[in-house]
């Protein structure tokens, strides 16, 4: 069985994956998402030159813990050499947990792809195909890329450009139905889906506007793609993996969470953050996605910026939990909820 073909009978099985994202998906948050369904995850963002350079920042974003079972590793730069160099490193590091290495041409931020990295290399798709070349030679596992469905404003070079890395050696194509210029604003056009599905005989995963279950279904259901993923529709949801997937299987109806099984979620959360990482600055902004519809939110939010260690976090979501029950038990006896805590 080819990579091609490896990766699509992994599809098959489940379909939505957990895409990378700076800033966001390191092992904590990873491993949220897996223990409800994420079957396939992805690392951050990793810099080529970093691992080059053998910076042990750069390692970090790598490596999996021990509860991880593998690994998509996904990688920017725009050095051939770089890339070899980094998938044997990967490879060597990683060992059986690693599933595929992914190339970033779909970063559209500025500190990106003013290095001619990310998206920028849509402008050279022979530059970008030399990358691929580069990693498929010294790879053992399949190699994929993320694209966009073109650089600039009202620009499709998609199929294309995604038929030139298919030729170049890539297993799977991702593909973001927007323009690096458009970054996230405007709506992901879905059809850039079917054209790259059309063009390519690889697999295809389509990305873009997946914000709960009932969006990557439809995203599965309605276009030419063999997967999906799920970024920013994980926000403070970590069951959206296993919600998609019963959803598009078996038309299973997504559950509402409640608020204690948000707040629950949070806690288990920050303690995987806690458990993997020294610092806990990152805890700000997932902690507000969990809150989010929660009584006295707002308030909430704000009280959660300046949490700075995991003690003053568990202390916050101690006093969340009272709240909810007072309000609860408010609702309960037909009172109003107070506009404020």
């Amino acid at each position: 069985m080819n990579h091609s073909d490896l990766l699509r009978a992994a599809y098959a099985k489940q379909p939505f994956l957990m895409a990378p994202m700076a800033g966001v998906t390191d092992a904590a948050y990873r491993i949220m998402c897996r223990r409800r369904g994420a079957e396939m995850a992805y690392t951050e963002m990793v810099s080529v030159a970093g691992l080059s350079y053998k910076s042990a920042k750069t390692w970090v974003l790598v490596e999996p813990e021990p509860e991880e079972p593998q690994i998509c590793v996904q990688l920017f730069g725009t050095k051939p050499e770089q890339f070899a160099y980094a998938v044997n490193a990967v490879q060597e590091r990683v060992g059986d947990k690693l599933t595929l290495i992914d190339i970033n041409m779909a970063c559209p931020a500025r500190k990106v792809i003013t290095k001619g990295e990310g998206s920028a290399l849509m402008k050279e798709p022979e530059l970008a195909a030399s990358l691929v070349e580069a990693s498929v030679r010294e790879a053992r596992v399949p190699v994929t890329v993320k694209i966009r469905r073109g650089f600039a404003a009202g620009e499709n070079t998609a199929a294309a450009f995604a038929a030139r890395m298919e030729q170049a050696g890539a297993a799977a194509v991702a593909v973001h139905g927007r323009t690096a210029n458009q970054l996230y604003t405007g709506e992901a056009d879905w059809s850039t889906i079917d054209e790259v599905a059309a063009r390519v005989q690889v697999p295809v995963i389509g990305s873009g506007d997946v914000f709960s279950a009932e969006d990557a279904a439809r995203m599965l259901n309605s276009t030419g793609a063999d997967a999906v993923f799920i970024a920013r529709g994980t926000y403070g949801n970590p069951w959206v993996f296993g919600d998609a997937r019963a959803l598009a299987q078996q038309g299973t109806p997504v559950p509402e969470r409640t608020a204690h099984e948000r707040i629950e979620a949070l806690r288990e959360h920050l303690t995987l953050l806690h458990t993997t990482q020294p610092y806990m600055a990152r805890a700000r902004a997932f902690a507000s996605w969990y809150l989010k519809g929660l009584p006295h939110a707002a308030s909430w939010r704000g009280k959660v910026v300046r949490c700075t260690t995991y003690e003053e976090f568990m202390a916050l979501l101690d006093e969340v939990e009272r709240d909810v029950a007072a309000c609860e038990a408010l609702v309960a006896a037909g009172e109003p909820i107070p506009e404020h805590v």
